[in-house]
């Protein structure tokens, strides 16, 4: 089988939207992706939304959800007779808008920005190890946010959020600089500069650790570990749009990612500027892990794990693929983050270590079954 032939023909970049591919048969993994697809992405939707509802209205202070929906609507359409006939309290309304609500939306968004950007680096270096921090990103937004708290390093009204994304900045800049080869940018080159640029910046941020006073050491690590603790809705801007972008992105360039699963001659064969393509998508990766990680910290396992997930319920088209990813990552990250501020209340665990020790083990178990073979995962 050819290179071309290994891609359905509506998943070619040069086929034509209104061209007619030939039916699947019955039972194919084509037809059982598409399938899976159209059960998924509401289930996956629905799941989001309790996900997200929940977490407005479990807390210390007693909100049912029916009436966190209602502090909801009435801050989203104003008017609402219930804001003012007294049936909601002050501190209710603040518990719910002020508080739950950011850190639960800007959790889902976090998971959906890291899983996206996972789908969008494990096509463009040809390798399923591959995971938005494999760039060095997350270590040197690490290394802003930490030069902020010990340094003092910046402007101060910039926060560690902005330190931390001009440290992403700098990571990306100079891993793409380094990568790049004749003028092409080299996935094997890319693997080792973000892995040798992330050893550099994580020894910086360990030394800047090690030598400040101790009362800084707690918010380093929580940083590092991850947390949407201190959320608020200006939090939300930046992850927002940067996800809206390179969603945008992403869903344009599908087919052209597909092609890459066949190879760079191959892709090259069927039209794609194999450069041009992996350079914005790494651009595009980068900055969106930036943007989570300035706000999120350094959340691991889901940008690695989500799309092996989705890749191995839906299928390996980006098409069906990414939306799964997207949603499954926003659910799962929305549901850890709900879990870490409850089971261990009134303490609170770091996000990081929450996702590994409950998706790793759903994950391994995936692994020993025998669709992961059929999509090229666990080989």
């Amino acid at each position: 089988m050819t290179s071309l032939e290994r891609l359905p023909p509506d998943a070619r970049p040069g086929a034509s939207a209104s061209a007619d591919p030939p039916a699947a048969p019955a039972g194919s993994p084509r037809r059982r992706g598409a399938l899976a697809v159209r059960i998924l992405v509401p289930t996956l939707t629905l799941v989001l939304l309790t996900v997200l509802l929940l977490s407005t209205s479990i807390g210390t202070i007693a909100v049912s959800p029916a009436d966190a929906l209602r502090i909801v609507i009435g801050h989203l359409v104003p008017g609402m007779p219930w804001m003012s006939d007294g049936s909601l309290t002050t501190v209710q309304d603040n518990a719910v808008w002020q508080f739950r609500l950011p850190r639960a939306l800007l959790a889902a968004t976090t998971g959906a920005a890291l899983a996206l950007a996972g789908a969008l680096m494990q096509a463009v270096v040809h390798n399923s190890l591959a995971e938005p921090y494999i760039l060095g990103v997350s270590a040197g937004a690490g290394v802003g946010a930490v030069s902020f708290i010990v340094l003092g390093v910046g402007v101060s009204t910039l926060g560690v959020g902005t330190s931390a994304f001009l440290g992403a900045l700098v990571a990306t800049a100079a891993v793409y600089v380094l990568a790049r080869k004749n003028g092409r940018i080299a996935p094997q080159r890319l693997i080792l500069a973000g892995v040798a640029l992330g050893s550099l910046f994580s020894a910086v941020t360990s030394y800047l650790t090690i030598t400040t006073d101790a009362q800084n050491v707690f918010s380093i690590m929580f940083f590092l570990l991850g947390s949407v603790s201190a959320a608020t809705m200006g939090h939300l801007a930046l992850p927002v749009a940067a996800l809206l972008a390179v969603g945008l992105y992403a869903a344009f360039r599908a087919r052209a990612l597909n092609a890459l699963l066949v190879g760079d001659d191959a892709a090259a064969s069927l039209g794609v500027n194999v450069d041009r393509l992996r350079s914005g998508t790494l651009v595009a990766a980068a900055l969106l892990t930036g943007s989570v990680v300035a706000v999120s910290g350094g959340i691991g396992f889901v940008g690695l794990v989500l799309p092996h997930i989705a890749r191995i319920v839906v299928g390996s088209d980006h098409r069906r693929m990414l939306p799964v990813a997207l949603l499954g990552g926003a659910a799962f990250l929305a549901t850890c983050d709900l879990l870490a501020r409850t089971l261990a209340a009134p303490a609170e665990i770091p996000l990081g270590v929450l996702t590994a020790l409950v998706g790793a083990p759903f994950f391994l178990w995936l692994l020993r079954r025998d669709r992961a073979e059929s999509v090229g995962v666990g080989r």
